[in-house]
Order: structure tokens, then C-alpha cells, then sequence
């Protein structure tokens, strides 16, 4: 059969260094067919200044390709963890997705088209090294006052597991939010 280049949209590319993933052919098609092959790149998938709401008095748009768009997307985190916090932000207005929402996540693809060729190095090594990362802010959804939190862990110098998510309850301080997020993140490195 040879040896493994292409798995399930994933490329992987072997060496003697290590092993490179990345989805080029996926992240290309995606941007087709969404229709957004001729706009230009920008330099980071959500403005500083956005604050995403449920914005009740927004014009709603197609439910379905809304949700299309965020499946596609979420299959992109495989390989490029950077677009994981804006996604899964704009992923909690599937219910009722309005234009707002949708400007968010064609913003993303603007971002995409410049990361095409964005992957994930495995090198090789002998550290095994165990140790997580994680940040949390306090209170950022408006609707809920609840924070968001975002871990990562890596094995030595290799990525092995990442996520954003809303914290179930509220943080009364940035302190207890942080608390939240290591509990988290000690959880998910045992």
C-alpha cells in the first residue's frame, strides 16, 4: 500500500526530522466552495474590536449554510489550532445566525487564505516532557457573563491537544476564572 501521505483530507508528509500535517487540499476547497476564491487574505481571523452578541435585531440568515460553514471549519482545526477560539465563538450562534455572525465566519476564511499551507510539525524527539498552557478572560460573553477559556498540551515540543471552551459557571473574579481554566486544563493532562 506505501506509506501513508493522505488520510481522511489530512496530508502527512514524513522525515527523518519528523512528520508534517497540514490540509492545503481541504482548506482550497473549502474557500471554493463557499465562494471566496477571489478576496484577499487578512492577517488574523477576528478583529480585536469584535464582540460577537446574539444581535436579536440583525437580519437572519440561512441556518444550513451557516452550519456548513462551521462543520467545515471545525474539520480545519485538525491541523491549524489557531482558528479554534473564533470558531467555537462564532459556533454558538448556529441556533439563530444572523448577518453579523456570518461576516465573522467569511472573516475566518479571509484569514485562511493566507494560513493555506498551515500545519502541524511532530518532530522527532526523545522529551516527553508533559506541560499545558491555558488562558481565560473574565465574563466575556455578554448574554451569560460567563468566561471563555482556552488550553493547550504538549508532549516535549509537539502540540497533542487544544480546545476553547465557555465555562459552565460564573466567575465572580479574573482570579477564579484562571482557577476554572487550570482545573481544566489539569484534568486534561492527566
Amino acid at each position: 500500500m506505501g506509506e501513508l501521505t493522505f488520510f481522511l483530507r489530512l496530508q502527512i508528509q514524513k522525515s527523518e526530522e519528523g512528520t508534517f500535517i497540514w490540509q492545503t487540499k481541504y482548506t482550497k476547497e473549502l474557500i471554493q466552495k463557499f465562494g471566496m476564491s477571489s478576496v484577499k487574505a487578512i492577517g488574523t481571523p477576528m478583529s480585536p474590536s469584535t464582540n460577537l452578541d446574539k444581535d436579536e435585531k440583525g437580519n437572519p440568515v440561512d441556518e444550513t449554510k451557516y452550519r456548513g460553514m462551521i462543520g467545515s471549519l471545525l474539520y480545519l482545526t485538525t491541523s491549524q489550532p489557531n482558528i479554534m477560539f473564533t470558531i467555537c465563538k462564532c459556533a454558538r450562534f448556529q441556533p439563530d445566525p444572523k448577518k453579523s455572525h456570518l461576516t465573522a465566519v467569511k472573516r475566518i476564511i479571509h484569514y485562511l487564505i493566507g494560513t493555506v499551507s498551515y500545519g502541524l510539525w511532530y518532530p522527532r524527539s526523545n522529551n516527553f516532557k508533559l506541560e499545558g498552557f491555558l488562558d481565560a478572560d473574565l465574563a466575556d460573553d455578554k448574554e451569560d457573563r460567563k468566561s471563555t477559556n482556552g488550553t493547550c498540551q504538549l508532549l516535549g515540543n509537539t502540540l497533542i491537544s487544544w480546545n476553547s471552551t465557555k465555562q459552565g459557571s460564573v466567575a465572580l473574579s479574573t482570579l477564579e476564572a484562571k482557577y476554572i481554566a487550570i482545573g481544566q486544563c489539569c484534568a486534561q493532562l492527566l
